[in-house]
């Protein structure tokens, strides 16, 4: 048996070597650790046996946490700093590692599904020509007329609108089998998404059947936005703050489309065109609006130039498309004119982030 020490005491052990050594933060696994460990403290040892004073070694401390490894801190209002720094620093380290130079982003409803999988939900809650009408249980909403007939209208309506889940992967699709034939040691206007199902898995999920890199921005909400399947494993990132996320949204995008979508949509939208409206971006942002009808419905400025509140300038800040054919086409010939045409001012390999005019 070896003699293994503690800071209150001496005792015997295996002679593998193994001590474990455990103060109020701190376990050290291996004698030879610790011996180092002690040895570095210039601890003296016992003539007599050549082993550490149990005596001696109470009045030494424990070395702190170092400061990036202290996850008290880290989580504390006093390391935000850190955090928010962290969402910075971390992904622009992996697009540089992927070799990302900017990015083509897309936004829409979270809600909008793709047309096979809208259809079984209509399928389900109908049930035509069944052998069997479905049990109370199998239809949502059944024991109550108006809730099940609600249900039946907007699993109608999904299917209406899943043509824009299949129109935004084309899109994609498109973009992504132009994109990765332009000469360049980076990949130029990666489709990017808010990594969530919906639009956003149409946008991955066409760039990824062109056998692109596909970006996923996802947002840790409360309820869980899990990333969809088809963003490419590398490039799946998860943020804290939406402003960060916000930012690497508008600073790496040459372009956005804008499918149809709810609250989280318009707020991108407007957040862009507000950036685009006051020229702040050094750069030239495309605003592709797809779905002329859907918006029209939603988006009425012209209440906002008649009052002096915008000016009618403002209105081309954005661009309407109803097909992919035409979105793609728009997105080209911007992207060629505004950012293939005109060399980059500067060589670097890193992602090309956006110059803030002052």
């Amino acid at each position: 048996m070896a003699s293994c020490v503690a800071p209150f005491q001496v005792w015997d052990c295996s002679t593998s070597g193994a001590v474990f050594w455990k103060s109020s933060n701190i376990m050290i696994a291996g004698r030879l650790e610790l011996d180092l460990r002690l040895r570095r403290w210039k601890i003296p040892m016992n003539d007599n046996n050549k082993k550490f004073d149990p005596e001696i070694l109470e009045t030494y401390l424990e070395s702190a946490p170092l400061a990036y490894l202290n996850e008290e801190f880290l989580h504390s209002p006093d390391g935000r700093i850190l955090r928010i720094l962290s969402e910075y620093a971390e992904p622009l380290s992996r697009f540089r590692r992927e070799k990302i130079q900017d990015t083509v982003v897309f936004f829409g409803s979270a809600r909008f599904a793709a047309l096979d999988e809208a259809q079984r939900k209509l399928k389900f809650l109908e049930k035509p020509g069944a052998a069997k009408p479905a049990s109370p249980d199998e239809q949502p909403g059944a024991n109550d007329a108006d809730a099940a007939e609600e249900e039946l209208k907007r699993a109608k309506a999904a299917i209406e609108m899943a043509r824009y889940y299949e129109e935004a992967r084309e899109l994609a699709r498109m973009l992504t089998e132009w994109s990765i034939t332009l000469p360049g040691k980076r990949s130029r206007f990666v489709v990017t998404s808010g990594g969530g199902p919906g639009i956003m898995e149409a946008a991955n999920r066409g760039a990824r059947e062109a056998g692109g890199k596909t970006i996923g921005l996802n947002i840790r909400l409360p309820f869980e936005q899990y990333p969809n399947r088809y963003i490419t494993p590398d490039l799946n990132f998860e943020f804290h703050y939406f402003f960060m996320r916000k930012y690497w949204f508008a600073y790496l995008a040459k372009a956005l489309v804008v499918f149809p979508g709810g609250f989280g949509t318009l707020d991108e939208l407007f957040e862009i065109l507000t950036l685009a409206q006051t020229q702040k971006l050094a750069k030239k942002i495309l605003v592709i609006v797809y779905g002329k009808e859907y918006w029209n419905k939603v988006l009425h400025l012209q209440p906002l130039v008649d009052s002096g509140a915008i000016s009618p300038e403002d209105q081309k800040l954005f661009t309407f498309a109803d097909t992919p054919e035409e979105a793609f086409q728009s997105l080209k010939e911007g992207l060629t004119h505004y950012h293939l045409q005109r060399p980059a001012k500067h060589a670097e390999e890193g992602p090309e982030i956006a110059k803030t005019l002052p």
